[in-house]
């Protein structure tokens, strides 16, 4: 029987060779010919490591999607990865260093898909198969929030048994992470009655005065303790000082805890009062994604990995993050998902992004272990 964790170490190199060429193909969100070439390159990858089923999803707006599986069991286990990232092209250096491998996207999460790849073919060399087969969903708009995925996302879920998400894991020890919260995402405009601001002020109703009693109301709702918050990113309106406002707005960010909080916070801004009758007030937007729970069948997820990690000689953590994932998404339709299984490292979106490149057999080994006890 072959050693999983033993077989990914011998190939150390080869895993960096991988997670290089995936860093090297640079890939911003919003660069569909970039996002496409760098699809290219995890597909070859794919197919020389594993050589299993490969499904193309062609999209217009943004990078082509892939679906990549491997067995032929009836049932599923998914795993579910982005391969856009947030740098545009050149914006960092790529380097390796003192053990480390840095670069756009090596965190978020380059070296997630590089440790799935290996985790599979770990499998496959090992002579792993079962009732379930492994389907690998690889999007392209994670990171300007998955508009053209979240559909197919939810529906391989709804497939599936368990989801694994080697999103980047928490720093510094590299805990995984069995909760995130849910994002809300609201835009609030407002329409006054302009006027002359000195002439007859008072026969106006200003956008601006009625956002700003807007925004202090349900800024009540913000709630440390219950872990809700409630962010205004942006404000704008008016046209000049001395003219009463006809028209203002606010970008409104939401984060939450629990499915029940998301339904609370969508109904009570949705549908708000009018302080200013005068004035005309429309909420647009909503929940973005429900959160990822700490339910009982995550923590038996986690317990699993723990174990694993254990048996490997070292102590694997659990928490909680205040972003969101495409592990929301599966979560959200009520399948087990287990997140943060990238490699160890740190800085998702800084300029310090990178990962440790001695931890990248440690990672492929968890999952490729957590696969093989729930294939059947």
């Amino acid at each position: 029987m072959v050693n999983l964790l033993n077989y990914l170490k011998e190939h150390q190199q080869q895993m960096e060779d991988t997670l290089l060429r995936l860093v090297e193909a640079e890939s911003p969100s919003n660069d569909k010919k970039l996002v496409d070439q760098c699809g290219v390159v995890l597909q070859k990858q794919f197919e020389q490591l594993i050589s299993g089923q490969v499904d193309v999803i062609e999209k217009d707006e943004v990078g082509n999607q892939y679906r990549f599986t491997y067995g032929t069991g009836s049932e599923q286990i998914l795993i579910l990865g982005h391969y856009d990232t947030v740098w545009d092209q050149g914006a960092l250096p790529i380097r390796k260093q003192d053990g480390k491998l840095y670069g756009p996207g090596v965190f978020d999460m380059k070296g997630g898909l590089t440790v799935t790849l290996w985790a599979m073919k770990t499998l496959k060399e090992a002579g792993i198969v079962g009732n379930r087969k492994v389907v690998f969903l690889v999007t392209s708009d994670e990171e300007i929030g998955s508009h053209h995925s979240h559909e197919l996302i939810k529906q391989e879920a709804k497939k599936s048994a368990m989801v694994i998400v080697p999103e980047s894991s928490i720093s510094p020890k590299g805990a995984v992470k069995t909760q995130r919260k849910g994002i809300g995402l609201f835009q609030l405009q407002v329409r006054g009655v302009p006027v002359h601001a000195g002439i007859n002020p008072w026969d106006g109703a200003s956008a601006i005065d009625e956002l700003a009693l807007q925004i202090a109301d349900f800024k009540k709702l913000d709630d440390r303790e219950k872990g809700i918050s409630i962010n205004i990113g942006t404000i704008s309106g008016g046209t000049r000082k001395n003219v009463v406002a006809a028209y203002a707005e606010a970008d409104i960010d939401v984060r939450f805890e629990t499915k029940e909080q998301a339904e609370m916070l969508e109904e009570a801004l949705l549908n708000r009062p009018t302080f200013n009758e005068r004035t005309t007030v429309e909420m647009l937007g909503g929940i973005n994604r429900y959160p990822l729970e700490r339910s009982e069948s995550v923590f038996d997820l986690y317990l699993q990995l723990k174990e694993i990690a254990a048996s490997h000689g070292y102590e694997l953590e659990e928490g909680a993050s205040g972003g969101g994932s495409d592990g929301n998404f599966t979560a959200g339709v009520g399948i087990p998902t287990i997140d943060g299984l990238g490699p160890v490292g740190d800085g998702a979106h800084a300029e310090h992004e990178h990962v440790e490149l001695e931890n990248l057999a440690y990672r492929a080994a968890l999952i490729a272990e957590l696969i093989k006890r729930n294939m059947d």
